[in-house]
């Protein structure tokens, strides 16, 4: 595996949580900053080191609601 992908989205009580698409991996945190960190010691958690993915990719989602 090259890369694996995380679903981000804005949290209602504030922060952010991620998920893997494909894995069991689940991850939240305050800041964009600390998500990249708890996110890589996820995955360095998930995986055994030869079988880790080399990327991580955080896809970013915002629902946005505008007046008709």
């Amino acid at each position: 595996m090259t890369e694996i992908i995380f679903v981000v989205e804005e949290a209602p009580e504030g922060g952010y949580t991620a998920h893997a698409l494909g894995e069991g991996i689940h991850s939240q945190a305050e800041t964009v900053g600390e998500l990249h960190e708890q996110v890589r010691d996820a995955v360095r958690c998930h995986f055994d080191p030869e079988a880790a993915p080399r990327l991580i990719r955080l896809h970013f989602v915002r629902d946005e609601v505008i007046a008709a």
